[in-house]
């Protein structure tokens, strides 16, 4: 028989809890420090496109009714609103008018002025009857050597105009 001495057994080393913190923390710190440098920078190019909407011009209504016009009275006011066909708010700048004609042979766009200014300077929303519009006027020109009877009862045409 050999002569086997028997060991006594190793004991286990045991390691502080600040060991086992300092420990860990210096191997996240390595881990992390790599981590934060182990990447590749790299540039590219791309391309997109984009497209805008269009939009439909606004229609300029008078609200204000305007008779009696005669030789020698005032002028009366012309005001309104705008009809917005489009799906969103449309940015309307003025409103400017001009007489086209009448309905009645011998009296014409001449027999008539439109003054005054009508800034809107204002984003006029989507749909019918919205924003409004006033500072215009018209008048009777009175032509003191001309007979004006053929304008007698004459109704009057006007074109707004948006800008």
């Amino acid at each position: 028989m050999s002569n086997i001495s028997a060991r006594p057994p190793v004991a286990k080393k045991k390691f502080s809890r600040k060991t086992k913190i300092a420990a860990s923390t210096a191997a996240f710190l390595l881990t992390g420090a790599g981590a934060a440098f182990a990447y590749w920078t790299m540039t590219g190019s791309g391309a997109g496109t984009a497209s805008t909407g269009t939009n439909a011009a606004v229609v300029v209504n008078q609200t204000s009714t305007v008779s009696g016009l005669a030789p020698g009275l005032a002028a009366q006011s012309l005001s309104g609103n705008f009809d917005n066909p489009n799906s969103g708010p449309t940015f309307v700048a003025a409103v400017t008018a001009t007489v086209t004609g009448t309905d009645k042979a011998g009296c014409g766009p001449t027999d008539y002025t439109i003054a005054g200014a009508a800034p809107v300077n204002a984003e006029v929303p989507a749909g019918s009857g919205v924003g409004a519009w006033t500072g215009l006027t018209i008048q009777f020109n009175n032509k003191p050597a001309t007979n004006q009877d053929a304008c007698k009862g004459a109704v009057v045409a006007i074109s707004f105009t948006s800008s």
